[in-house]
């Protein structure tokens, strides 16, 4: 499965993802053949290679004959019925635009339907999003994770008057997404932009280990005050997929204040809970004292909900946190037989081939205890038939 990382450095919209995706190998030809299937009048499809700090890349522009005039849900929900596009395209498209016209609605205290779409309903923005997604499909690509977002600041023109950067409608779509501070008052991340990011990317944060095939560079319209290169960067490559998650949150507390006694039932609580795994460490802290450091992971479901139980459950009065990457390699869950009985044994697939299997230790221990014998016995006996198997 192809992975494409979005490099937002100097944010995203509709037409530099495009163009992006057109530098990367998305072959123009097929781009306008499937636009085509929109059936929507009077637009042309401006693509240029350009130049921008040194980098080449490659600018989009969509000329369009109408005037911007707005459209609701419905009425993009029917154009994009209409068409000949595929069905895997087609649903992605219109997830975009729902998740634009709720962001709309929530901003302006309407409901998704009511909402008219101005800029984003024009015949440039559809193109844009329907080419991106277009894009994504013919290329392959199976996952996407964006870095976090810049957030600059300064004012924006549109239908409704000036508006404050970031744009209300962008606030709305990056709830829950890794943004930071820009210095520079200028548009960065546009409601398309931030609406692809959102509907396309399954995670938000640092490059994720793989072996890079492609990088495509999409220009935007604008040039940047700080005279920086206004370009998204798309890398594309290939990484071994498990199905663990590879991005997690370390969670941690230091407490000197605290009954160890306690940990086997916090542990247990943890686990259950969903953690992905919990250690306890013995500490020397400030004055001297001695203390523990609680570290667990978490996949980004269960998170909030272990954050809440380990203050809870101990003493702790706060909590870091932070998103890591990790590589862990794809497991099954085999059968060993011993002279006692059959045990579970965990077998890791190893990289370039080959694998190993380590017999559990509940099962060899229980087994141990049914029968009246060592543990060291049954497990021997179950790392013998893992060789032999």
């Amino acid at each position: 499965m192809k992975t494409c990382y979005l490099d937002c450095f100097s944010g995203i919209s509709g037409n530099m993802l495009l163009g992006a995706l057109l530098a990367a190998g998305l072959p123009e030809t097929l781009l306008r053949e499937e636009l085509a299937k929109l059936r929507l009048p009077g637009w042309k499809l401006e693509i240029s290679p350009v130049s921008k700090a040194g980098l080449r890349a490659v600018l989009v522009r969509v000329r369009t004959e109408e005037t911007k005039h707005p459209r609701h849900l419905a009425d993009i929900h029917a154009l994009l019925e209409q068409s000949g596009l595929e069905d895997a395209v087609l649903c992605r498209v219109l997830a975009v635009f729902r998740r634009l016209a709720e962001a709309e609605a929530s901003v302006h205290g309407e409901s998704p339907e009511e909402v008219h779409f101005h800029e984003v309903g024009a015949a440039d923005a559809l193109i844009d999003i329907t080419g991106a997604v277009i894009g994504m499909y013919h290329l392959g690509i199976g996952e996407v994770i964006c870095s976090p977002l810049p957030m600059p600041r300064g004012w924006v023109r549109c239908q409704h008057g000036e508006l404050p950067l970031p744009a209300p409608a962008v606030c709305e779509l990056l709830k829950g997404v890794p943004v930071h501070g820009e210095n520079l008052a200028q548009e960065l991340v546009t409601p398309t932009g931030a609406a692809l990011a959102v509907e396309l990317s399954s995670a938000f944060g640092p490059l994720p280990p793989m072996l890079l095939e492609q990088t495509g560079y999409g220009a935007g319209t604008r040039e940047r005050r700080d005279r920086r290169p206004n370009l998204l960067r798309l890398l594309i490559g290939r990484r071994q997929m498990v199905e663990e998650a590879q991005q997690v949150e370390v969670i941690e507390t230091q407490l000197d204040d605290w009954n160890p006694e306690c940990w086997p039932h916090v542990a247990a609580k943890l686990l259950e809970a969903g953690a992905l795994d919990v250690s306890l460490t013995p500490i020397q802290m400030k004055k001297g004292r001695p203390g523990f450091l609680i570290r667990l992971l978490a996949d980004s479901a269960h998170a909030a909900r272990l954050k809440e139980l380990v203050l809870r459950e101990t003493s702790a009065i706060g909590l870091c946190f932070h998103s890591v990457q990790r590589l862990t390699l794809p497991r099954t869950m085999v059968e060993l037989t011993t002279p006692w009985g059959t045990v579970r044994g965990k077998k890791v697939e190893l990289p370039g081939g080959g694998s190993r299997i380590k017999p559990e230790y509940e099962d060899c221990a229980k087994l141990a205890k049914e029968h009246g014998v060592p543990l060291r016995h049954v497990h021997a006996a179950a790392e013998s038939a893992a060789v032999s198997g």
